[in-house]
């Protein structure tokens, strides 16, 4: 086979000449089970693990793609289209009954917020049922590592909140850490993205953005560190300039550090979007510049 490349760098993992060989030969032995097992085969032979001590199977799926994409590699047919990937699929609303009467007033006439991560439990399909009807991507799966919560004033659900991996790379949040390449593959686990941010239709509460916010990350150092056994040092988010200013994330102490220029990946390629987004970033400590850079 052919190929002008005799190295890649995907998922940071450096693939030469000899290791595709041995990954070509991996695939034979191994292709009747599936793409799916030889991915985690793959992982459990590289020992390829998060910190958690799970494997990434996920990220060898992507960059068996990746080499396959390259014509480096052949993969096996798919034995089925799962639908759990399917991301059209719509989240049911049949299992929830929801009161949709407005909530109105100020934050402090209300007894309680209250902030319930819900990944890994019921709710969280009411978590998507909401975001994909309200939110206005209208998509609510999160790649790579999540969290979901739910936010309720006294008993009423007013808003709905995701975070997820941080974006690969993004110029001004590494100009602002003083990242270079190296320290952003190294410490790129440590930043969490605010992805979804969803205060319901029918809430008019002042000052309640930045209140739910505010609550919200006093607890996702402890669940992330838990759940993925990383610790977070630094929270960033994505506003899009063309439907919203940032108030609340300015009044819970965001700091806003630039736009992006307006290009997202899709799959393995980069395409213009033409649709910039300010930039916010939340230190979780003094020092998060020189945690960053550990």
């Amino acid at each position: 086979m052919g190929m002008a490349e005799t190295s890649y760098n995907i998922r940071g993992r450096q693939i030469d000449g000899q290791e595709l060989e041995a990954i070509r030969e991996f695939i034979l032995a191994n292709e009747s089970p599936g793409r799916t097992a030889i991915s985690r085969l793959l992982c459990e032979q590289w020992r390829w693990e998060q910190s958690n001590g799970r494997l990434k199977d996920r990220a060898c799926r992507v960059l068996l793609l990746a080499l396959e994409s390259k014509g480096a590699i052949t993969l096996p047919p798919r034995l089925r289209i799962r639908e759990s990937f399917n991301r059209t699929r719509k989240p049911r609303s049949d299992f929830f009954e929801m009161n949709r009467e407005e909530v109105v007033g100020k934050v402090s006439e209300f007894r309680s917020l209250t902030i319930k991560m819900v990944r890994f439990t019921r709710e969280e399909g009411l978590w998507d049922h909401l975001v994909h009807t309200h939110h206005y991507p209208g998509n609510p799966w999160i790649v790579g590592a999540y969290l979901k919560y739910l936010a309720y004033l006294d008993d009423r659900l007013v808003a709905c909140l995701g975070w997820g991996s941080a974006s690969w790379k993004v110029a001004c949040r590494d100009r602002f850490i003083g990242w270079d390449t190296s320290g952003r593959k190294k410490n790129l686990s440590k930043v969490v993205n605010n992805v979804r941010f969803l205060i319901l239709p029918w809430v008019r509460v002042e000052h309640l953005a930045s209140k739910v916010l505010a609550a919200n990350i006093k607890r996702i150092v402890t669940d992330w560190h838990s759940l993925y056994n990383e610790t977070i040092e630094l929270l960033e988010t994505f506003v899009d300039i063309s439907r919203f200013r940032g108030t609340c994330y300015r009044a819970a102490n965001w700091q806003y550090v630039g736009d992006t220029i307006g290009i997202a990946k899709s799959g393995n390629h980069h395409c213009c979007h033409g649709q910039p987004k300010a930039v916010y970033l939340y230190p979780l400590a003094r020092d998060f510049r020189e945690r960053l850079h550990a």
